[in-house]
């Protein structure tokens, strides 16, 4: 009884967290008919965040084989048996690839904050009237809107 309830809850959350999604979508499309300049900056800002992506995917590999390679080397030089170098090494594979990840997440993490320190700063700004000339766009919009609150229902 009591997980048909939480079900029952989780569905209605999925639902109203879809309306939402679907509602800032709309108003980030509509955003984009107002001031184009907007959208091109977004798509800015996803190449750049895709090519930082690219470049960090690379970080753990990267660790993980430099370390290996110090690792090898130096076993060599003081001759450990191959079993045994064979074991090490693998070990610092391991360790070392798992320590990239967590390097990789830590850069990826400090990223997402600086994104949404960003969009909050854009969300204050952009709510500041600057002109008479943009309440014009605005009553568009509105109408834009309406018309398509009309349509939907």
């Amino acid at each position: 009884m009591d997980t048909e309830k939480e079900n029952q809850n989780d569905s209605q959350n999925d639902s109203q967290n879809d309306k939402q999604n679907e509602n800032q979508k709309f108003i980030t499309e509509v955003e984009e008919i107002i001031d184009p300049e907007k959208k091109k900056i977004r798509e800015e800002r996803e190449k750049e965040a895709l090519k930082r992506a690219k470049r960090r995917k690379v970080i753990p590999p990267f660790i993980m084989l430099s370390a290996g390679a110090i690792v090898s080397i130096v076993m060599f030089v003081l001759r450990y048996q191959l079993k045994d170098m064979l074991i090490i090494l693998l070990c610092v594979l391991v360790v070392f690839y798992i320590a990239g990840e967590l390097i990789k997440w830590m850069f990826d993490r400090f990223e997402a904050q600086i994104e949404e320190a960003r969009l909050e700063e854009g969300e204050v700004i952009e709510k500041e009237p600057d002109s008479t000339a943009d309440t014009g766009k605005r009553k568009e919009l509105a109408e834009q809107i309406e018309k398509t609150a009309e349509e939907g229902e």
